[in-house]
C-alpha cells in the first residue's frame, strides 16, 4: 500500500476514533430533539472541535512538551477561563507505531463556537508580554516539529442523513 494511501486510512481511522470519543463524551440531553441538529442551532452557536496533531523529532519530545506547555497549554487554559473553550484533552500514544504513522501529541479542543477559536493570538499577547522571548521559544518548538496539522472535526447525527 502506498504511503499516501496509508496516511489517508490513518487519518480516516483517527477521525472516526475522535468522533466516537466526542459522541460518547457528549450524549444528547434527555428530551432534546436529535433528528436534525442543524435545525436547533445556527453555525455560530454550535461547538467547534479541532484536533492538533504533532510529530516531533526523535529525542526531543520532552523539550517540545516543555515549550508547548509553557505557551500553548497556558493559552488554552486562559481561553477556557474566558469561556472561549469548553474543554480540551491532550493525548499521547500508549505504544509505538511505524515511522510513517508516528505522532507524539494530539490535542482535541472544543471551542464554544467557531468564532471562539480566533482568540488565541490576543490571549497570548496578554499572557506573554515579552513577545521576543515567546517568538524565539515558539520558533524553537517549531524547529522540533517534524509534522503538524489542525483538523476541524464535525459532529454529525449518526441516525440522520450524515450532515451536521
Amino acid at each position: 500500500m502506498g504511503t499516501n494511501k496509508t496516511r489517508w486510512i490513518e487519518l480516516l481511522l483517527t477521525a472516526t476514533a475522535v468522533l466516537l470519543l466526542v459522541v460518547s463524551a457528549h450524549p444528547p440531553a434527555e428530551g432534546r430533539q436529535t433528528s436534525n441538529p442543524s435545525s436547533t442551532a445556527t453555525a455560530s452557536e454550535k461547538p467547534y472541535l479541532v484536533e492538533w496533531v504533532y510529530k516531533v523529532k526523535w529525542g526531543h519530545a520532552d523539550e517540545f512538551w516543555d515549550l508547548f506547555k509553557k505557551y500553548q497549554i497556558a493559552t488554552l487554559n486562559r481561553e477556557k477561563q474566558l469561556g472561549y473553550i469548553t474543554s480540551y484533552t491532550v493525548y499521547r500514544p500508549g505504544l509505538h507505531t511505524g515511522e510513517d504513522t508516528r505522532w507524539e501529541y494530539r490535542i482535541v479542543i472544543t471551542y464554544r463556537n467557531q468564532d471562539s477559536s480566533n482568540h488565541g493570538g490576543e490571549v497570548e499577547k496578554q499572557l506573554f508580554p515579552d513577545q521576543a522571548t515567546q517568538k524565539r521559544e515558539e520558533n524553537r518548538r517549531w524547529e522540533l516539529t517534524e509534522a503538524h496539522y489542525d483538523l476541524p472535526i464535525r459532529i454529525i447525527d449518526p441516525n440522520g442523513d450524515g450532515t451536521e
